[in-house]
């Protein structure tokens, strides 16, 4: 692999920003210093331009296996790429459904196979499947995923024997989407009953209520803390929920952490007439008061990662009545420029969103050897312009789907180099796709 030296860049790491210089050999960091003098293969000449730790994204959608008319794992792998996102975890609702440690591994063999970007891919949960789940390795394993609210086929788990039985004997972190289904069913039922099947889109907070994501969570939380579960809370979207975390423990310290979503910080339930089934998730884009606690409570700590729940769908499929359009939507390349966007507006500091993209992520999943600017370190690393503004374009999309929910949005920041393991994969618009990302590993037995 060449060596590369990146001079004169504004690091931005550990809650500093620092002009440095930067040297990597054999994908990995090997110096940061004012000044460094060592002969390299490629210079890349970063003035005026922010260094960041490549962002991990803890929580996508890729598709792949059985859904790859929407998604597939290169397409979405180098849209992530492109947007500065440098590894990603990867959600077992696919077709076959994750289920087993065989159906596991064959998705790492094919993200192996086509992926830019480096990876992990969590094991599912059922309410039969405990024996499997039981099996699946910390050490190359993200997560165990359960879904305590919807989901497609068998991944529903509201068994509170099974739930129980997974909480205390799981030895790895067990990661939830939290909305209770039987609140959700009664709502459903109700808005059927004044609207029948064309029920307008603003209803979807009211069915995907507070009180169903509240209850749910709340239940996860209960059960992590009777038995000293390792839990992180999926996508936040209530300002009720905020109140089940804690601040006044070092992230390090902490047994049950949570995340915030790209679009529940980005929109609110106002947009919906304009924006319509393109900005349909589960858990639903709720009030303005949730959206502006939810921010708040990212900068107190008490949420601790920004994700982005990558979940693609053709147009053809979103653009629908209200039960038959189903929830999720490509964010992926975008999430990185929308919280540069919320630091020009002076919401965010730019050492915050590093925090919460790149190291908190690392940290919260025991990453091995990523998230920092650090000698030693594999180089993920990502190179933006803040002054380079763009929109966001049929035309500009990579996901397979081609269409955003950011279209039309003209960004003020722009991706425009990104390493991954060393490797210059992605450069001002152009990809080298000669080597394929690495499998993550976790510093945990």
């Amino acid at each position: 692999m060449p060596s590369t030296l990146i001079r004169n860049a504004q690091i931005v790491n550990e809650g500093q920003i620092f002009r440095s210089d930067v040297f990597i050999k054999d994908g990995f960091i090997a110096q940061i210093s004012n000044t460094i003098e060592a002969s390299a293969d490629i210079i890349i000449d970063a003035d005026g331009k922010y260094l960041i730790p490549g962002v991990i994204d803890d929580q996508v959608h890729f598709r792949e296996p059985g859904l790859t008319h929407k998604a597939e794992i290169y397409t979405e792998s180098k849209a992530a790429v492109a947007g500065g996102i440098t590894s990603f975890m990867e959600m077992p609702n696919t077709n076959p459904q994750t289920l087993t440690q065989e159906l596991l591994e064959e998705k790492y063999k094919r993200a192996s196979e086509v992926s830019l970007a480096n990876y992990s891919f969590f094991m599912g949960a059922s309410n039969d499947n405990l024996e499997e789940v039981l099996k699946t390795n910390p050490r190359n394993v993200g997560a165990v995923k359960i879904f305590m609210g919807s989901s497609t086929g068998n991944m529903l788990v509201d068994n509170r024997v099974v739930l129980e039985k997974i909480f205390k004997e799981s030895k790895m972190l067990i990661a939830v989407h939290c909305e209770d289904e039987e609140t959700v069913k009664a709502n459903a039922e109700l808005a059927r009953q004044e609207f029948g099947e064309d029920v307008p889109i603003e209803e979807h907070p009211k069915i995907r209520s507070v009180e169903a994501c509240y209850k749910s969570s709340s239940m996860a939380i209960e059960l992590a803390k009777k038995h000293d579960t390792r839990l992180h809370v999926f996508h936040l979207s209530t300002a009720k929920e905020i109140k089940l975390f804690r601040n006044d423990i070092p992230l390090e310290e902490k047994r049950i952490t949570a995340e915030v979503c790209i679009h529940h910080l980005w929109f609110d339930d106002s947009q919906y007439a304009e924006k319509g089934t393109h900005i349909k998730w589960n858990p639903a884009v709720k009030s303005k008061t949730d959206r502006d606690q939810l921010f708040q409570a990212l900068l107190d700590d008490k949420l601790d990662i920004i994700a982005t729940d990558h979940a693609p769908h053709t147009l053809e499929e979103k653009d629908n009545t209200y039960f038959k359009a189903p929830s999720g939507g490509p964010l992926v390349q975008h999430a990185l420029s929308a919280m540069l966007e919320f630091c020009h507006q002076g919401k965010i500091s730019l050492e915050k969103v590093v925090e919460k993209m790149c190291h908190a992520p690392a940290v919260c999943f025991q990453l091995e050897g990523r998230g920092f600017i650090r000698k030693g370190y594999a180089a993920d690393l990502v190179l933006v312009d803040l002054k380079s503004p763009w929109e966001v374009s049929k035309e500009n999309i990579l996901c397979k789907c081609k269409w955003s929910p950011f279209e039309g949005t003209t960004f003020q920041s722009k991706v425009t180099h990104t390493w991954i393991n060393g490797h210059l994969a992605f450069k001002n618009g152009h990809f080298d796709e000669s080597q394929k990302g690495q499998r993550l590993l976790f510093d945990r037995q």
